[in-house]
Parts: structure tokens; sequence; C-alpha cells
């Protein structure tokens, strides 16, 4: 009976071992991605999988590396991993739709992004790139109303009062528009001003 207790505390210990062990490769490849350092970032989340198969946090940053280097087939087989290990791994579904744009997958991007936000519902980055996606849709309605809810979460978000102004500019609402691109550069966005000479101050022909 003693044995039993014995043997099954070591199986306890020597599994808690093995996940922290994943865990450690995992921070110390995550503090090498930060310096820049991929190659051996990506020798420790190697590891940290080899490891423990199962951690999904190994599998979200070898795809991070793997996006750096434009391997899109490669970070979007670790980012389906990581998503399949932690169903709510919100940054996971937010770079698999990054990954989706780039290959210009809109509608798959909208759905991570909307997997992401159903998840973390004050991501605002996935509500900014989920914009951008339905903006290349032509659904403008729908990405000014991604915009609106950035500028709820922040109000002092210079991107977001950018974008919602080109986007109300291409949806015909002209002042309305501008008005948001004026907030943009009132915010620091001095590009908005730009687009400010070139869209919005040209005379009226009924005029």
């Amino acid at each position: 009976m003693k044995l039993a207790v014995l043997i099954g505390a070591l199986c306890i210990a020597a599994t808690f071992s093995w996940s922290q062990s994943a865990k450690e490769y995992t921070n110390k490849g995550r503090e090498l991605y930060e310096k820049g350092e991929y190659v051996e970032s990506l020798l420790n989340l190697n590891k940290a999988i080899e490891v423990d198969p199962n951690y999904a946090a190994a599998y979200y940053l070898r795809g991070n590396i793997k996006d750096k280097f434009d391997d899109r087939h490669g970070s979007m087989k670790d980012y389906n991993l990581a998503v399949e290990k932690n169903p709510k791994f919100a940054e996971a579904f937010f770079a698999r739709g990054n990954v989706k744009m780039k290959l210009q997958d809109y509608y798959g991007a909208i759905d991570d992004y909307s997997t992401a936000i159903s998840i973390n519902e004050n991501y605002v980055e996935a509500y900014y790139n989920r914009g951008k996606a339905k903006q290349y849709l032509q659904a403008y309605q729908d990405a000014i109303t991604d915009c609106t809810k950035i500028i709820q979460i922040n109000p002092k978000s210079k991107d977001a009062y950018y974008m919602r102004g080109i986007l109300r500019i291409e949806f015909g609402d002209l002042k309305n528009g501008c008005l948001d691109l004026s907030k943009a550069g009132e915010l620091g966005d001095l590009n908005a001003y730009e687009l400010i000479k070139e869209k919005c101050n040209t005379k009226n022909p009924h005029e």
C-alpha cells in the first residue's frame, strides 16, 4: 500500500516537474523572442513542446516566429495547435486571423477576430483588424461599428478615429468622416490633416 502511494506521488511530481519545465522553456523562448534572438527562441519552444505537447503558449510563440519569417503555412499550423490545446486562447485566434488577412482570406480573418472578441470583449486590436477586413469587403457600416466600439473602450484611440473617418467618407458621410479625421489629428495623427486637405476642403460643386 505504501509503495503504491509512493509511486503515485512520484508520478504526480514528475508530471508537475515536466509541466513546469515546459513553462520555463516557453518563458525563456519569450524572452529571446522579445530580444530578436529567434533561432535560440525557437530551440527553447521546441523543447517546451517536446516536454509537454499540450502546452498551447509554446505553439503560439513558435507560430509568431514562423510568421516573422513569412512561413504562413507553418505559423497557421502552430496557431491551429494553440487553439486546439486551449480553445480560450484569444491571442492565438487573433494571430491566426492576421495570417489569414495576409492571405486575403478576409471572411476567415473576421471569423477568428470575432472569436477573439467573444473571449475578450475589450480586445481593441481584434476590433481594429476586423474593421480593416470588413473595409476590404466594402462592409463599411459594420467596419464603422467596430471603430465606434474601439472608441468606446479607448476614447483617445487616434487610429480608430482615423479609420472611422476614412470609412465614413467612403460610405458617403463626408461631414462626420472629416470630423473623425479632425479628431485623429487632434489626438496626434498628423497624417489626418493631409487627408483632410485632400478629402474635406474641396469646393461644393452646387455652390
